[in-house]
């Protein structure tokens, strides 16, 4: 008896397997600290080169549609602005001391990064290399970022548990709202009503409501046989539709992904030794984290939430780019 295909399953399977080419070709990089380099990996983890940069690379961002990556460089207090297509870093834009996070504005000709020991963020003109003005925020600030509609810039102070709102235009604190204890990172919904923030020394992730600036809710972090003092969530990214958050647990060797929907914990997937930064890849079908006490990286599964492999990648991996 023959087989008969409806045209949707056949729609579906040609966008699965063009899902499964986009992401088996895609370039990955990671900043490892320690080699003062990126790595330049293919999909499996596979080092295709090492980029020579500057002195302690940390937090990347794509710049002139992902033919650049600009990197904080922690102990050389610049912004390291690295050509792909020559594999060198051409250019820096001098920063005050210890950059860690940076964010672009929409037109990437704003870099907003956070200054920690002047417990401020600094926005600095890429094109002059020069600060055009600074906020000051709480003690320690990290995590920086900048919205798409080039009005708002979210900073963490990690000393005072707070989240700032800044007013680019106003150039000050329109906002400001307590959370967890020590908060690192972002991830804002698709449609920027909700900005979500890991909190290390709480174990949880706070959602703060954009509109009022208020506490909408605090989801805390169970692993078994750990105690909450292990559960460290750094890293955070959301998937494009918004469905779905993952969350880097540090010392707790999980990462957790979320249902936004319903704000449960759908599952844990055992990864390397303290994982801190994480990135899906564009389509989605992959998230790749970081391992920073285990030199490696892990790459999962997302529909099956597995872990596909882990592969060295240097010393003190910070942050993953996929294109």
């Amino acid at each position: 008896m023959p087989i008969h295909f409806s045209r949707t399953l056949l729609a579906s399977a040609a966008l699965l397997l063009a899902a499964q080419s986009l992401t088996a070709h895609a370039d990955v990089f990671v900043s490892s600290e320690k080699d003062n380099a990126i790595l330049h990996m293919d999909a499996d983890g596979k080092i295709i080169r090492t980029i020579a940069v500057c002195q302690r690379p940390r937090h990347m961002a794509w710049a002139r549609d992902k033919q650049q990556i600009m990197t904080a460089c922690g102990d050389s207090d610049e912004l390291g602005v690295i050509d792909l297509k020559s594999g060198k870093m051409l250019d820096h834009i001098p920063t005050g001391e210890s950059p860690e996070i940076f964010s672009l504005s929409p037109d990437a000709k704003t870099a907003y990064v956070s200054i920690e020991d002047g417990s401020l963020i600094a926005a600095y003109d890429v094109a002059s290399k020069k600060q055009v003005f600074s906020v000051k925020t709480g003690a320690e600030p990290e995590g920086v970022l900048a919205t798409a509609d080039g009005k708002t810039v979210y900073a963490t102070s990690e000393v005072a548990s707070t989240v700032y709102r800044i007013d680019v235009e106003k150039r000050k604190v329109v906002g400001q709202v307590k959370v967890g204890m020590r908060p690192r990172r972002f991830a804002l919904s698709p449609d920027a009503s909700e900005l979500w923030v890991t909190n290390e020394l709480s174990a949880s992730v706070s959602i703060i409501d954009t509109t009022s600036m208020k506490l909408k809710q605090t989801l805390a972090f169970k692993v078994q046989g750990m105690r909450n003092s292990d559960i460290t969530p750094v890293g955070m990214t959301m998937s494009s539709d918004g469905k779905t958050v993952w969350v880097a647990l540090g010392r707790a060797n999980h990462v957790a992904e979320i249902d936004v929907a319903s704000r449960a914990v759908k599952g844990l997937t055992l990864v390397g030794k303290r994982a801190w930064g994480l990135t899906l890849s564009p389509d989605g079908t992959r998230l790749y984290v970081a391992n920073g006490m285990s030199d490696d990286m892990t790459i999962i599964d997302t529909a099956s939430r597995k872990a596909l492999k882990t592969v060295p990648v240097g010393r003190e991996p910070h942050t993953i780019l996929v294109n």
